[in-house]
């Protein structure tokens, strides 16, 4: 028995990495019996059929997964975001940053398109939020060294909106990975999708990453128990236990703790915004609603 890293997956074929090499795998029938689908990113043990050729035979635990994209085991998530075309909404990333903080992912912002807007902004609310956050320039190469030393021995996934350039940077770190890059449409401001399946990449500074669909792919359906968002925000940890109310859910609340700290500017606002937003989303998701659907 041999372990590796399946790297991609295509109709039902698993291409596993080990060793250096790409050994094409079938899975055996009791992964269906038993009710498991093998993803990309999964560690995996396997028996060579033949030169280059193998089945799957287990699957190790995982350290995480997404339905959507079909993903497993990141160790970061990187959020690629622009203040140029098309002009990123903070909600976007602050959705992501939260689906990664659920999933023990830490998160890092990539602000993209430095040549066109320097996105000032931007990086002052999350580098205040407390996450790793680097502007680039996938077309001049400007802060890539940055990006490379925020991801170096991890394995990442790289999501952002459609047209903020995804692949163009990761063909700008690794120019040999010749990934398929999508022109943006002036007139809508954003561009086309042009990544369909889920697929890691090894580059030289040492991460494994994977180019996967926009953010609309990483749907979950709830994010969340609407008490248990507060946790899923870190910029709110130093407040929470704080305030008057136990269950206070840090929204209009007298004597909240978390509300005085962004009064105080202890807070970015986009980030309590966004946190409303999903908390309000969460009050009106109903279960029983989507078990029929």
């Amino acid at each position: 028995m041999t372990d590796g890293i399946i790297f991609k997956a295509l109709s039902g074929f698993y291409y596993v990495q080990s060793a250096g090499s790409i050994i094409e795998c079938r899975a055996r029938g009791k992964f269906r019996l038993e009710n498991v689908t093998p993803l990309v990113g999964d560690h995996v043990e396997f028996k060579a059929t033949e030169q280059g050729k193998g089945i799957l035979v287990s699957v190790f635990p995982r350290k995480n997964e997404f339905v959507r994209p079909p993903i497993a085991n990141i160790d970061k998530m990187v959020i690629i975001a622009s203040a140029a075309i098309p002009i990123t909404d903070p909600y976007l990333i602050d959705r992501m940053t939260a689906i990664a903080q659920k999933n023990h992912c830490e998160s890092v912002i990539c602000i993209n398109k430095l040549d066109l807007n320097p996105a000032k902004r931007l990086y002052e609310i999350y580098s205040a939020a407390g996450f790793t956050t680097v502007r680039t320039s996938a077309e001049t190469g400007k802060g890539m060294d940055k990006l490379k030393a925020a991801i170096a021995g991890s394995v990442c996934a790289f999501t952002g909106n459609s047209g903020v350039g995804k692949s163009s940077i990761l063909n700008t770190l690794e120019p040999g990975l010749t990934i398929s890059v999508g022109d943006v449409s002036k007139k809508l401001g954003r561009g086309r999708h042009t990544t369909r399946h889920v697929e890691l990449f090894k580059i030289s500074c040492g991460a494994i990453i994977a180019d996967t669909p926009g953010f609309s792919a990483f749907d979950t359906g709830r994010l969340a128990a609407k008490q248990d968002l507060q946790y899923l925000f870190p910029d709110f940890e130093p407040f929470l236990g704080q305030c008057r109310f136990l269950d206070c859910a840090h929204i209009k609340e007298p004597g909240c703790r978390v509300i005085e700290a962004l009064h105080a500017g202890d807070l970015q606002k986009t980030r309590w915004d966004s946190y409303v937003r999903l908390y309000e989303q969460a009050q009106g998701y109903k279960e029983w609603e989507h078990k029929q659907s």
